[in-house]
């Protein structure tokens, strides 16, 4: 029997993923006018993004339990091994709930074979992680050879990306209400990158153009072979800006394959309309 492949909206993969590779999907979970959606499931991510230009705060919450440990259950009943794949435990507390119902689980289920991979990563970067499992796992690939890939991406996984509005982060805690009202006013743009599943602000420039250069120059600087592996980039209901990057990608790197879709309405909630984030590797797997 395959390895089951699980993971959670924090990949910001598209329903289609889920599908077609057979990939089961944890939601987290979305709250937004007096309403609980289940990310990627049942809300639209463009539904966040228009609420929050209105001016509406959206509220987030991690996986239930319930979901966790029926899922769980029902690879222990089917003997089936699996391995999920879980949003960075820096940013969210899915993936500890996820190893505490497990180990409820194997209390009646001692037999249960789950693996449970803190991937330390988010949004594309975490959904590269998932679909190179995925698609192994589609080959026949044994448990260790997945687990060995997708340890592999997770240690050479590179996250950059930037907001349209500091004032998004800034409700989240993650800059100052000051620096979010001078952002504004002086049109500065920060470059966050991912750092031991923790967002770490890299540089504050100002204006787009400016912007997208000190992105490709990062790129040149961190990435290896871009022009042989699938960089992803993942936007806030900005499609255009998204493959205007796309373009830049294919121009100056000679870039292949580009993967692009809209950030979920989970992470959605936090980085708001506009954010732009690219995800790619700085080494390569041996073929």
């Amino acid at each position: 029997m395959t390895l089951k492949i699980l993971t959670d909206s924090g990949s910001d993969l598209p329903l289609q993923f889920f599908k077609d590779y057979d990939v089961t999907l944890f939601s987290l979970g979305v709250h937004l006018d007096g309403q609980d959606y289940e990310d990627i499931a049942t809300i639209h991510p463009a539904e966040v993004f228009n609420a929050m230009r209105d001016g509406k705060a959206p509220k987030t919450s991690q996986v239930s339990p319930q979901r966790f440990k029926d899922v769980f259950t029902e690879l222990a009943k089917e003997k089936q091994a699996g391995l999920y794949i879980a949003f960075s435990s820096e940013l969210s507390g899915t993936y500890q709930t996820a190893v505490m119902m497990r180990d409820e689980v194997k209390e009646e289920f001692p037999e249960l074979d789950l693996t449970i991979i803190d991937t330390k990563c988010a949004s594309l970067g975490q959904g590269l992680v998932a679909k190179a499992a995925a698609e192994l796992a589609a080959k026949g690939g044994s448990k260790e050879e997945i687990i060995e890939l997708v340890t592999f991406y997770i240690n050479h996984m590179v996250h950059l990306f930037t907001v349209d509005d500091l004032e998004y982060l800034a409700r989240g805690g993650r800059v100052s209400k000051a620096s979010a009202f001078v952002g504004g006013l002086l049109n500065i743009k920060p470059i966050l990158n991912v750092e031991d599943g923790k967002l770490i602000p890299l540089e504050k420039i100002r204006g787009k153009k400016k912007v997208a250069k000190r992105i490709l120059e990062l790129m040149e600087e961190r990435g290896k072979d871009l022009s042989q592996q699938t960089i992803a980039i993942s936007h806030g209901d900005v499609e255009g800006e998204a493959l205007e990057y796309k373009r830049l990608f294919e121009e100056k790197f000679g870039c292949k394959s580009v993967y692009i879709n809209m950030i979920g309405a989970a992470i959605g909630s936090h980085a708001g309309p506009g954010t732009i984030a690219i995800f790619f590797l700085n080494e390569l797997p041996k073929a």
